[in-house]
């Protein structure tokens, strides 16, 4: 293994910078501007049962370190995705990637997962647990420990593929969350969500996302994203991929040393299209910088140092 190299639920990447879901689409979109096979991995569109339109428009919002976003989950379709998305894809990536998966009952999880753990391009499920239980009351699975436990052990019972759990950071107690899925099956944790947001239009005195609300992202979360990062990974013994405002190699290393395997960078794709490969690139000097041989000897150096 090279000196960025890392294993991620028992699969080997090349660096541990992962484009996360939401922000690169399914792959090929970005592959027109550099070679995306220099990524660990991306994570792509979070994909649902059914085809979904999404939120109505504005459903995006500019702040000062930042980002809101309603886009809703808008995506074709697990079928049209395996149909039309992955062989597109297969073109421009030699990797495992990364499903990402919503759903809005269990039932949903289990059938979406199903069907993308039989394709060999895929490596890991990342079930996104931020997601409204419409059998359930419409309370989000991520908030509850037993809800989020009865998704995991579903999804396990069905796959073959490692299973890593996208938790919601709007909980009092996020440990104890990712605590239940691990003791229900999962082989990963990946955090953290969007956290809600609103903007108001001071002209239209009107919120500007016509959802009204929106999921913030970008730097401003970086503090909150590291400080959950440091408690899931001191309390978890599975591998955790840390998200939330990284935008630099710095920021890496930084959610590293709390406790990430592998770490996802988002809104700074749609600030910069060449954010993840920059950010690959400048890794090494960063290394060299602070005295780091193999980023593998840093994860949880925070929590063991």
């Amino acid at each position: 293994m090279g000196r960025l190299s890392v294993r991620l639920c028992g699969i080997e990447l090349d660096n541990p910078v992962i484009a996360a879901s939401g922000t690169f689409g399914y792959g090929y979109e970005f592959a027109e501007f550099y070679d995306i096979n220099c990524l660990g991995t991306f994570s792509f569109k979070g994909t649902t049962r059914e085809a979904r339109f999404g939120n109505p428009t504005p459903r995006v919002a500019e702040c000062a370190t930042g980002m809101l976003n309603a886009i809703g989950l808008q995506n074709p379709g697990v079928e049209k995705v395996v149909a039309e998305e992955l062989p597109r894809l297969k073109r421009c990536f030699r990797k495992p990637v990364m499903a990402n998966v919503s759903g809005f009952s269990i039932g949903d999880y289990v059938y979406t997962c199903s069907v993308l753990d039989k394709e060999e391009q895929v490596g890991w499920l990342e079930v996104n647990i931020s997601c409204p239980n419409v059998e359930g009351g419409g309370m989000v699975f991520g908030t509850d420990p037993k809800a989020a436990s009865e998704v995991v052990a579903a999804v396990k019972k069905a796959v073959t593929k490692p299973i890593i759990v996208k938790l919601s950071p709007n909980v009092t107690d996020i440990v104890s969350i990712a605590s239940a899925c691990e003791a229900a099956g999962a082989d990963g944790i990946s955090l953290i969500n969007t956290i809600p947001g609103m903007r108001i239009d001071l002209k239209t005195k009107r919120p500007v996302l016509a959802n009204r609300m929106g999921g913030y992202s970008g730097p401003g979360v970086f503090p909150i994203a590291v400080r959950m990062v440091y408690q899931v990974a001191s309390t978890v013994n599975i591998p955790v991929v840390g998200m939330g405002g990284v935008s630099c190699a710095e920021d890496v290393i930084e959610m590293m040393l709390a406790g990430a395997t592998a770490v996802q960078v988002g809104t700074a794709n749609l600030v910069d299209p060449f954010a993840c490969r920059n950010i690959i690139n400048e890794l090494p000097a960063v290394m060299d910088k602070y005295g780091i041989d193999r980023l593998e000897d840093i994860i949880g150096g925070a929590i063991n140092g």
